[in-house]
């Protein structure tokens, strides 16, 4: 059920022979699923000088043609969307229904940029004198080195792959070691609809070796990264030695916010679906949550409702709602988020510890009572632990969920026109859902503010950031 792994280098698959590697982990046995290669030095260099050549030759093919291509890796995604789900399932650990949606989700973005790149247009602007054109074009910026995490295998790489390629960029994509099976599914897609060799590259390592290595090269012109902010900040130093264009989607501590004339069961339930999904390992995940007085008791008892309501296990297995967490790396962290809450006052209301002994499951955790200065409310979890506070008024509010430098998404509840209208306006992120966690469409801006990065994907926004402006005066 599993992949064979290799890398994609100028149109060719490369195994581990003669190549150092690791093993691939699946988190909910702890077991090898396969060994994956890291590429040398010499592989970079190879797919550095394949990516340039591919520029050069997929810049001038139309967008028409790319269209066309796009569109039928997004088919082929659809048509092996269960294939490359269950493989995503083994090494990632959320459950089959979430990781299906994923991989079709990924599609649409594809189809969403393949059409949006037939429509980069550019521009007349009216000239001064008699006889003149002023022309404002939209060209691709070069060769893109992109990396990506293990939260979503296939949507995050998607996204860079989808504007890369609208764009007429090549593409380097270094995706995660720990999930590279559903990946390397994905890029298949794109080599079997026709995609011309050198335009995308696939490659795994020792990430600081593969982005220093990457970054230093004349030739990477772009850099997307979608990460910790630590990491963020590291490649955005790199990359302005060289004046390469950066898009930084980075990480969140996602304050939720429900009004006293909210409905709490509703809030409740919408919100604790949301916080749950993968294990809470979402970037965009809500991870702060302020209730006001009034409404706090109904709220938590359907939150806590909710949290217990879930069932932990392996992701192929049915009626399992929560796998396991990623790594193991995640659940020491889990139990240092608990552990200081507990220290610092706050009360577990259920869960606050691992499940079994084989296995990365982490209980789906509620704490409340716990200050604004604790751990787990500066802080991003990354996992299944939500701790809900109270608050009195709207400016206490505010002024409590914007004190974080995160800036990536915020949530609120209300069936206040006007409350929806001022809360929407003071969160200070770059993505806000009011009533709504519908935030990441394939057709909107994706990204942070503060800490939480710059740039975006999605909508036509992820589709400039891959794309230069040239004006020309022509008399």
């Amino acid at each position: 059920m599993y992949t064979e792994l290799a890398l994609y280098i100028d149109g060719k698959w490369h195994n581990g022979s003669g190549r150092k590697g690791e093993d691939v982990i699946n988190p909910a046995t702890e077991k090898p699923l396969a060994h994956l290669p890291h590429a040398s030095k010499a592989d970079l260099d190879e797919a550095l000088e394949a990516a340039k050549r591919g520029f050069a030759l997929w810049r001038t093919t139309s967008a028409y043609d790319r269209a066309k291509i796009m569109r039928k890796a997004a088919d082929l995604m659809r048509e092996r969307h269960d294939a490359i789900a269950k493989i995503m399932v083994q090494e990632q650990g959320k459950v089959y229904a979430e990781a299906r949606v994923e991989v079709m989700t990924s599609a649409d973005i594809i189809d969403w940029y393949a059409e949006e790149g037939r429509r980069s247009y550019g521009r007349i602007v009216p000239g001064r004198v008699k006889g003149t054109r002023q022309l404002v074009l939209s060209e691709p910026v070069g060769v893109v080195a992109a990396f990506t995490p293990w939260n979503f295998p296939v949507l995050t790489p998607a996204r860079k792959i989808g504007g890369a390629l609208a764009a007429g960029c090549s593409l380097i994509l270094k995706a995660s070691e720990e999930t590279p099976g559903a990946c390397i599914e994905t890029v298949k897609c794109f080599v079997d609809a026709g995609l011309p060799k050198g335009v995308l590259h696939l490659v795994f390592g020792v990430p600081s070796d593969v982005s220093e290595h990457l970054m230093a090269k004349d030739a990477i012109r772009k850099i997307s990264f979608t990460g910790s902010i630590p990491v963020g900040k590291h490649l955005a130093a790199l990359a302005a030695k060289g004046m390469k264009r950066t898009t930084m989607e980075l990480g969140g501590h996602s304050p939720v916010v429900v009004f006293a004339d909210a409905d709490p069961e509703k809030a409740a339930d919408t919100i604790a679906a949301f916080k749950y999904r993968n294990a809470g390992q979402v970037c965009i995940s809500p991870t702060r949550f302020y209730v006001q007085e009034d409404v706090y008791p109904r709220f938590l008892k359907r939150f806590t409702e909710y949290a217990n309501g879930i069932k932990l296990g392996d992701g192929l297995e049915k009626g399992i709602t929560m796998g396991p967490l990623a790594n193991a790396r995640r659940l020491d962290a889990m139990d240092s988020f608990v552990a200081d809450a507990k220290n610092r006052g706050g009360k577990v209301q259920t869960g606050g510890s691992r499940s079994g002994n084989q296995g990365f499951f982490f209980e789906p955790t509620v704490i409340t009572d716990v200050p604004d200065d604790s751990k787990i409310m500066t802080e991003e979890p990354f996992g299944p632990v939500a701790p809900i506070v109270t608050f009195k008024t709207f400016d206490e509010v505010v002024e409590r969920a914007n004190s974080l430098k995160f800036g990536l998404a915020a949530y609120a509840f209300t069936s206040s026109a006007q409350t929806a209208n001022l809360i929407g306006d003071a969160l200070e992120s770059g993505m806000v859902g009011v009533n709504s966690v519908a935030i990441s469409t394939p057709e909107t801006p994706f990204g942070g503010i503060k800490d939480s990065g710059y740039g975006h994907e999605g909508g036509i926004e992820g589709l400039e950031v891959y794309m230069n402006k040239k004006f020309i005066a022509q008399a």
